[in-house]
């Protein structure tokens, strides 16, 4: 529900092809949170088959109110990688571990001087637990968002049904 309402204001929606009214609207994905945990629901199974890690790159369209040249455009291409896991500790290892990748990547292989951090709650990913964030400075002394982590707890496990048996045989869910 935080998820779908977070991003209700900035979803893009096709109504019409060509010169035809469509019979139902279109929602231009803003992410992909729905579509891997749809992916993971009958993918995943047992504990044997987590941790599930996944990556992808892919434009998404947000019809945001204020954009920025060069920077960021209503459509932009977005990397992301999404991941399922056995236990709570495992997922915020996983999201840490990857604020610190991107961190690493400013930092050593693009030169960026870098500020890692948390979110507030009003600024957190709709639908996380939390939302870690690397941002770049700027020559300006301005701070540029460069890579965000997101920790989505167990919320869209509920939501999607996503369950695993543990090794003792209980379901859970990732």
């Amino acid at each position: 529900k935080d998820h779908v309402e977070g991003f209700a204001p900035e979803v893009a929606w096709v109504t019409q092809g060509g010169l035809n009214e469509l019979p139902e609207r279109l929602c231009v994905r803003p992410t992909s949170e729905t579509l891997f945990c749809d992916f993971y629901k009958n993918d995943i199974h047992s504990y044997r088959d987590l941790p599930k890690v996944y990556n992808q790159w892919c434009s998404v369209v947000r019809w945001e109110k204020e954009t920025r040249p060069f920077l960021r455009s209503r459509e932009f291409l977005w990397q992301e990688g999404h991941t399922a896991h056995a236990t709570a500790e495992e997922s915020q290892e996983r999201t840490l571990q990857m604020l610190n990748v991107y961190a690493k990547f400013l930092e050593e292989v693009l030169a960026i001087p870098a500020i890692k951090g948390q979110k507030t709650e009003k600024e957190k990913f709709a639908g996380a637990v939390a939302t870690y964030t690397v941002e770049a400075l700027m020559h300006d002394g301005k701070a540029l968002q460069s890579g965000t982590s997101h920790n989505f707890g167990d919320g869209f496990a509920k939501a999607f049904g996503i369950q695993f048996a543990d090794k003792d045989n209980t379901l859970k869910y990732v």
